[in-house]
């Protein structure tokens, strides 16, 4: 076999995010980068939707671990996939109960990405997306995905609106 005829695919890209939400802008855009970096013939729809996984995979992390995260990115040949490694022993889960104000970035990184899954590690766990060239989820599926998560966001500043309203007045002590 001669190695020129052969196409050398891009190492893995690692590196750790810090345990804050500002973290989180930084470290989806460096996926972004990456994949741009590398030329994946991905459109930029689906990288779009790459983004927003990857937000939502990092989100997830920092709000159960308070403590650093490790974000890789790959270009299998065939799919780009990121996994965000987190020290979290909880287990990934998806909620589709309505009256949840939580849980359904997963539901959102199902419909936008080819796969996902979750594997343990021995510090915790490592859950990953992967999205394929050809799977851009667009028309009027992409816009029931995209309002579904704006009402989830509405839903959670509605709750923390209710929570604050109906909290107990703090006694001033005289």
């Amino acid at each position: 076999m001669n190695t020129n005829d052969c196409t050398m695919l891009p190492m893995r890209e690692t590196w750790e995010a810090q345990p804050a939400t500002a973290t989180v802008r930084s470290a989806r855009l460096s996926v972004v980068h990456t994949a741009r970096s590398w030329s994946v013939p991905l459109s930029e729809e689906s990288l779009r939707d790459v983004e927003l996984c990857a937000a939502e995979l990092i989100t997830n992390a920092v709000a159960h671990t308070g403590k650093p995260s490790r974000v890789t990115v790959q270009w299998t040949g065939m799919r780009l996939r990121v996994e965000v490694a987190d020290s979290s022993p909880r287990l990934p889960d998806r909620i589709t109960d309505e009256m949840s104000t939580g849980g359904r970035g997963l539901l959102l990184v199902e419909a936008l990405s080819h796969s996902w899954g979750w594997y343990p590690v021995e510090a915790g766990k490592v859950v990953w997306f992967e999205v394929a060239p050809d799977q851009v989820v667009t028309g009027d599926a992409r816009l029931a995905v995209l309002v579904f998560a704006t009402q989830v966001h509405a839903a959670k500043a509605r709750a923390k609106v209710w929570v604050r309203k109906n909290e107990p007045k703090a006694k001033v002590a005289r």
